[in-house]
């Protein structure tokens, strides 16, 4: 009898802890389960706060390796959904063939949101530094649509007029860019200021630079009419242009000349910086072929060729040609009033005498770059 009930009482016991070991480990399982899912859901809270204060996250983030919460509001800024596209794709795109007229103007609309959200401020990679009155606007405000390229809209003047403000004060100037991105800058008179190239040599020795060169006596004139348009009560075109006009001696040291006596001022460039890091853009041909002119600048600026004969149209009444509308616009893009300006009447023969004078330095000039602009 005791043996029967010995044995009933182990079966119960054995019953028991089988019962109970199922039990806890049901209830482990569920709490794991349950303690899981809340540290999933606050690294997934954490991620969120975290991410998008930060106004620090440059081109790198954005072009290498993007964390999360960025790549997923990169690509929804470019419209696309997470995981379609990644990093590389976002490096390539403005490689991808154009489809249409608007394909560029909405590229360069994105990369400007994304570039303002996620870019960094940095020193210009290249330099529109010459010349004055040779078509500089221009070549900014055309070089400006590509998709690629950030470029400040004034002329900073650091590296003539506010040098002592130092770097930090110049690059805070500059657009925020992303790492595929080319930053970009103008001031004509960097080129004619004795002190530029060194200074900019010493920001960097691999800056790109671009001069735009044109008819010496035409940007000359050119230049008295603008002078002109603000001072009305100057002296005349030949009275400064010559000391003695019968003896056609011509006044070098009046800037409206020395300017255009542009191998001067190449040599003082020569010395810190190789003639291959240099681009001659001809005003002339900037007017008469402004697609063919671009292209080889965006193939100096290391660009695909996205600015073409599609973007422009010649405009009879300001004899220059203008950007066509962008479709988000009811007006073309031409440049401002004063560029296009009629310029002052000058006797042929004051021409003349100033062709001559300048013949010889246009020679050399040709020779120096390897390219013959036909002044003559």
């Amino acid at each position: 009898m005791a043996h029967m009930f010995l044995s009933s009482t182990n079966r119960f016991s054995a019953r028991f802890a089988f019962i109970f070991t199922v039990s806890l480990s049901c209830t482990y399982l569920c709490y794991s389960i349950l303690f899981c899912r809340s540290t999933i859901m606050t690294n997934q809270g954490y991620e969120a706060k975290r991410c998008p204060p930060s106004k620090n996250a440059g081109g790198k983030k954005l072009l290498g390796k993007l964390d999360n919460c960025a790549s997923l509001e990169v690509r929804s800024a470019l419209g696309e959904s997470a995981g379609q596209r990644g990093p590389s794709d976002l490096r390539d795109q403005s490689k991808a063939p154009a489809s249409s007229g608007s394909h560029w103007a909405d590229m360069k609309l994105r990369n400007m949101t994304v570039a303002q959200k996620y870019g960094n401020k940095k020193l210009p990679n290249a330099l529109i530094v010459g010349v004055k009155k040779g078509g500089t606007r221009a070549v900014l405000e055309f070089i400006r649509i590509h998709p690629d390229v950030r470029a400040l809209g004034t002329e900073p003047h650091f590296f003539d007029r506010n040098y002592d403000r130092g770097l930090d004060w110049y690059r805070g100037l500059m657009p925020r860019t992303l790492d595929s991105q080319i930053t970009l800058e103008k001031t004509p008179s960097y080129f004619v200021t004795r002190e530029a190239p060194r200074r900019i040599s010493s920001m960097s020795h691999e800056t790109k630079l671009i001069v735009v060169v044109r008819n010496p006596v035409t940007r000359a004139i050119s230049d008295y009419t603008q002078t002109l348009s603000k001072k009305p009560d100057i002296p005349t075109f030949e009275e400064l242009a010559f000391k003695n006009r019968s003896l056609g001696l011509v006044d070098s040291s009046w800037n409206a000349i020395r300017i255009g006596m542009y191998i001067l001022h190449l040599e003082n460039w020569l010395q810190y910086f190789r003639l291959s890091q240099m681009h001659f853009v001809s005003g002339e041909r900037l007017i008469t072929d402004p697609a063919g002119e671009m292209g080889r600048v965006q193939d100096f600026l290391g660009l695909k060729r996205i600015i073409t004969d599609k973007h422009f149209y010649f405009n009879r009444t300001k004899g220059f040609p203008c950007l066509k509308k962008p479709e988000s616009s009811s007006q073309p893009r031409c440049l401002g009033k004063s560029k296009g300006r009629t310029h002052v009447q000058i006797e042929q023969e004051v021409i003349e005498q100033l062709q001559e004078f300048y013949r010889p330095f246009n020679i050399k000039f040709y020779e120096t770059v390897g390219q013959d602009f036909k002044w003559d």
